[in-house]
Formats: C-alpha cells, structure tokens, sequence
C-alpha cells in the first residue's frame, strides 16, 4: 500500500512544473528546519563538524538551505524518473566539462563516472546514461514493489542498471576492460566489513574501497559529475570534474582518501546542495563515541 501512494505521488510530480515542486520542496525544508526533527539534527552535526569555522549562524543558514535543497530532491524526483527523457534533457541548460568523459574513453580504458549526492544527482544519473551508455549499479530500495519502477526509471535513456553484487561487481570489471563507463555513488557509507577509514573534511569517515580498487587496478580515469539546480527551478548545470589523484594513488588507503578529497572538493563548489541530513559519520573507529 505505502508503495502504491508513493507511485501515485510521483506520478502526480511529474505533470508538475518544475519551479513549482521546487517550491514545494523549499516549503518542506523549512518545516523540517524550523520542527525538530531527525534531519534537521543530523544536518546540524555534519555541518557543525564539516565547517566548525562558520559561526553558528552561518551554520544555521546552511542547515536551512540545505534542508530546502533536500525537499526539492523529493519533490523533484517524480519530474526527474517519470517524464519523457527527451523533457528532462532539455532541463540540463548548461554542461560543463563533458569532454574530460570523451578524452578518457577515448583512450580505451574506460572511465569511472562518481556522482555524489550533490544537487540533483537522478539528473546527473539520466544524463550520463543518454550521452554514455553508463553500467551502473544499485542498491535495492527498503520498498520492494518500488524496484522495477527505480530501475525502469533510470535506465529510459539507456544505460544497464544492475543490483549490488558479487556477479555485479565482475561486470563493472568487464565494462571497464571494454573500455566502456561505468558509474556510482561514492560517498554512500558501506556495509560492515568492506570499507575503511578515511579523511572527509578532516573527520575519519567509514568509505568504500570498491571505486578506488577499479581505478587503481585498471589504471581507470575518475571523472566526478554532480548536477547543480538553478535558481527558481530554472533547471539544472551538469559539472565534471577530473579527479586523476585515485588513479595514480600509491596504494588502496590513499585511493580512497583521494576519493573522499574529490568530494569534498565537489562540495566546496555548491554546499548548500549536499545531502547534509545524511548520516555520513554513522560508524566511528573503535573506541569513539557516536556522533548521531
């Protein structure tokens, strides 16, 4: 039943203009910021450990705006999954540095595309999917009966859109030796067990080693893109960016901390429209109190 509504509500997004979910999505994030609540709390502590030099109402300013860039991701999500590609394309006005995709693959061994939760990352997903036919993986939702819509979604425009596995992973493998692209979401905390620790904005972070392996085994390009919302939801600016430190890292630990680097430093460009409300510190070194 909860499945259902939500189909229904995205359904409903989709015929929506986009400056007017956008709106809405402003309006939530302001209720979520002024009631307390969970995302409100957690946002505050990243932001309070991310930017300790803001003064505390510089953080309150970020927490609020991120909190409304959060409710324009929900509201947004239907008009991104379910329009007609074609409609949602033509909402990316602006690309910037697509070309560091084409100079890499170029070179035959393919390239890793890494799309952080920073704007609109389902954009950055749809794009990367039309313009180079990405193989991608995912993790399946908490709701089973939303897969085979995430999925269909997602892969409208093209791409292969595969769940996280073992057999999964020897395909990005595959992929990569053909020189094709392959995507993911870099800054999603791992399961216990197959992660380390590395620095994100200074703070030990639990973070996955798996883009940082295929980068560094195959000699693979990283190319980090990430999709900024314009103003009153005039659309979307794709970016991309070149992240060669993983690549060429000495070894797995310093790969992964290159990564994290890259994504703060992705986040330094837009930080109101990272995923602040998301527990990124959750798991803490032996022996550290939770910060949750």
């Amino acid at each position: 039943m909860q499945s259902f509504f939500i189909k229904s509500a995205l359904r409903l997004c989709a015929w929506i203009p986009l400056p007017v979910l956008h709106g809405f999505g402003a309006c939530l994030g302001w209720l979520l910021f002024l009631i307390p609540s969970r995302s409100r709390h957690i946002a505050e502590t990243n932001i309070a450990l991310c930017w300790p030099t803001l003064s505390r109402p510089q953080q309150r300013r970020l927490v609020r705006c991120c909190l409304a860039e959060t409710g324009k991701t929900l509201f947004e999500t239907g008009a991104l999954w379910l329009r007609p590609g074609e409609d949602v394309l033509h909402l990316i006005k602006h690309v910037d540095g697509s070309e560091l995709v084409e100079q890499a693959m170029a070179k035959g061994n393919g390239v890793i595309l890494a799309t952080p939760h920073l704007g609109a990352w389902e954009g950055a997903g749809l794009y990367c999917a039309a313009r180079f036919n990405i193989t991608c993986l995912y993790r399946p939702p908490r709701k089973p009966g939303l897969e085979q819509l995430l999925v269909t979604a997602r892969s409208r425009l093209g791409g292969q859109y595969i769940a996280a596995t073992t057999t999964a992973i020897r395909t990005l493998h595959k992929t990569i030796q053909q020189g094709r692209a392959i995507a993911m979401l870099p800054d999603q905390e791992p399961h216990a067990g197959t992660g380390i620790y590395a620095p994100f904005f200074g703070i030990p972070a639990y973070s996955m080693v798996l883009l940082a392996r295929l980068a560094t085994r195959s000699a693979t390009p990283v190319i980090f893109v990430w999709c900024e919302r314009l103003s009153w939801g005039r659309g979307y600016r794709l970016h991309f960016r070149e992240a060669a430190d993983i690549t060429h890292a000495a070894n797995i630990n310093a790969a992964v901390a290159a990564s994290n680097k890259a994504i703060e430093n992705c986040i330094r460009e837009c930080p109101l429209q990272y995923q602040w409300s998301y527990r990124r510190f959750r798991s803490r070194p032996d022996g550290e109190a939770p910060f949750y």
